[in-house]
């Protein structure tokens, strides 16, 4: 028995991928032990943001850092930091901000919905939404012609959630905020590469810990050494709230450390999903393919479109019998209204493709 249904909760196959929903991500036991440490004792917490910085520095070759909740408190702090910066009186008007330069550019096919709005995010940092373009085209006048003394930031969402075609590319972005001279804020919640966004020279990036990182609920905003210094003055204002413990924090680190030396495992994940592909090859309504991910990340998926007529069930129905089933299955369902299913392998524990094959043989089959 897990120690989540020891609570009376159902236990969860993910196959949807690192889904805050479902708790992102099994952390591995060394990230875990330090968690555990960092928990049984003390330590002076501005001490520790400080130190903290010099590790996501070192890892994402940026002048300095900020640890966070996660992602979503990050784009909120770093808008936060863009307002504010480090004068109290500022810091403790947030998000209170008329009169300030407190607007943040946003190409329109951004603003979407991640769980929560990347508008409300903004907003709660002080942020006033200025969306430009359209949902499906954004053209470079659109954001350049945007900028006013009102301007504090350019926010760019990199995410399967936002639109892929029609919007203006970072180094776009990137160019008009240098040639402005404002700030741009890379929101790379999910990314993988730690050190790309920072070596384009955007100024402030944020990312999730607990997603490709694999670390536990957290997250960390890197970039100009100003800024972070801006970015760690929030957690006397809006940032409090939302403040991340020690133990987050050198879970984090410890995720952070050992990013770089752990082993590949994208063939073998890859392997899982081609067998589970085969092995649902011969029931009737299923047919099988291997998808990338969908905002290009070496991520790939098993994806399932289901014949409603041959298999005798919709996606949707399939989907609502895997979910209520135990184990509870969660696949990944954004083309569900196309009657595509897909299996992410990444947070997939040993063993678990089979399950999920049996289970939906037994649910189709039946």
């Amino acid at each position: 028995m897990s120690i989540f249904e020891r609570y009376g909760c159902k236990q969860v196959i993910n196959a949807s991928g690192k889904m805050t929903a479902l708790g992102a991500s099994a952390v591995h036991k060394d990230v875990a032990a330090a968690v555990a440490e960092a928990a049984m004792d003390y330590v002076d917490i501005s001490e520790l943001m400080v130190q903290a910085g010099k590790v996501i520095a070192e890892v994402t070759g940026a002048e300095d850092g900020c640890p966070t909740t996660g992602a979503a408190g990050g784009i909120a702090i770093s808008v936060a930091a863009v307002i504010a910066g480090t004068s109290l009186s500022l810091i403790e008007r947030i998000p209170l901000t008329d009169g300030l330069r407190n607007e943040i550019i946003i190409q329109k096919g951004h603003s979407v919905h991640f769980g929560a709005s990347i508008p409300q995010m903004i907003a709660i940092g002080g942020g006033k939404v200025v969306e430009v373009g359209q949902a499906n085209h954004v053209e470079k006048d659109h954001i350049a012609e945007a900028v006013t003394d009102k301007t504090a930031a350019l926010l760019y969402v990199k995410s399967h959630h936002a639109v892929q075609k029609g919007m203006q590319s970072i180094e776009t972005m990137a160019a008009i905020a240098k040639d402005k001279g404002i700030p741009l804020i890379v929101d790379a919640a999910a990314e993988e590469d730690f050190r790309k966004y920072v070596a384009m020279g955007v100024e402030i990036v944020v990312y999730s810990g607990g997603k490709a990182l694999e670390g536990p609920t957290s997250g960390f905003i890197c970039g100009r050494a100003d800024l972070m210094v801006a970015c760690r003055a929030q957690y006397k204002g809006v940032g409090r709230p939302m403040k991340i413990g020690k133990e987050g924090i050198i879970g984090l680190l410890t995720a952070l450390r050992r990013y770089d030396n752990r082993p590949d495992e994208s063939q073998q994940q890859r392997e899982r999903m081609e067998w589970l592909i085969a092995e649902l090859k011969d029931v009737p309504g299923v047919k099988g393919a291997i998808t990338q991910d969908e905002a290009g990340r070496a991520i790939y998926r098993a994806q399932l479109t289901i014949d409603a007529k041959a298999a005798g069930k919709t996606a949707y129905e399939l989907i609502k019998e895997l979910e209520s089933g135990s184990p509870a299955v969660y696949t990944r369902n954004h083309y569900s209204n196309l009657g595509i299913i897909s299996v992410d392998p990444r947070p997939l524990l040993e063993g678990q493709e089979r399950v999920i094959a049996q289970r939906i043989k037994e649910i189709l089959q039946a």
